[in-house]
């Protein structure tokens, strides 16, 4: 599990291709302090497993085709740099969300404008995630945890606001129109969702709650 705190902005230090699958190797630096093979990395919001490291600091991972085709991690090559995060221990402080690094859809950068020193991006996402996605919740943008500022469902796009520290330290303030981020929805909201969903399709569940709302109300 992760928290949406983005720890490092590294660079691709090379990738190895093989049939459905790719090996790419990361200069993770100070941040490979104490790894070991096995463990959980984010890397632009997907959780990766370590295996294979070195004495100067190069993690590399192994990344099969599903995972090339559904992030943005295909389009990867030596030199992108990518958003980091190590998992967290219990007895961590959670400063974000709590995120799984599962990316659940890609989306494309619509929309870019700058509010004095913030800046707003806008992303196209498929509506039917769209729909877990809500005005002030929180969304994982490769790999980082930001609030949704606004949710424009007629034209399925979202916006978020960054300030000069997440511009700085994140690949978010390096996209430009066009590309992709991968995107985790936040997992309570979407159970919520597509529980009510649920709910208002079945008539005798429909009724069965309107039931109880009208007695809880006498």
């Amino acid at each position: 599990m992760f928290t949406g705190i983005v720890q490092g902005l590294v660079a691709v230090k090379g990738i190895e291709e093989e049939r459905d699958l790719s090996r790419i190797e990361l200069d993770l630096g100070e941040l490979a302090q104490g790894i070991e093979l096995g463990a959980s990395v984010a890397v632009n919001g997907t959780c990766l497993t370590v295996t294979r490291t070195s004495n100067t600091g190069g993690v590399c991972f192994d990344i099969i085709k599903e995972t090339l085709d559904t992030t943005n991690l295909g389009t990867l090559t030596a030199g992108s740099l990518v958003n980091v995060e190590r998992s967290f221990k219990v007895g961590d402080e959670v400063g974000g969300h709590i995120v799984s690094g599962h990316v659940t859809a890609t989306a494309s950068l619509c929309g870019l404008r700058h509010e004095g020193h913030d800046r707003v991006l806008t992303f196209a996402l498929d509506p039917q995630w769209l729909r877990f996605v809500l005005h002030k919740g929180y969304v994982g943008v490769d790999g980082a945890s930001i609030t949704v500022s606004s949710v424009d469902r007629e034209n399925s796009t979202f916006s978020i606001s960054l300030i000069p520290e997440t511009i700085e330290r994140t690949t978010l303030g390096k996209l430009a129109l066009g590309e992709r981020v991968n995107v985790e929805v936040d997992s309570q909201t979407q159970t919520i969702v597509e529980t009510i969903e649920r709910v208002m399709q079945d008539p005798q569940m429909r009724e069965a709650m309107m039931s109880q709302a009208l007695a809880g109300d006498d």
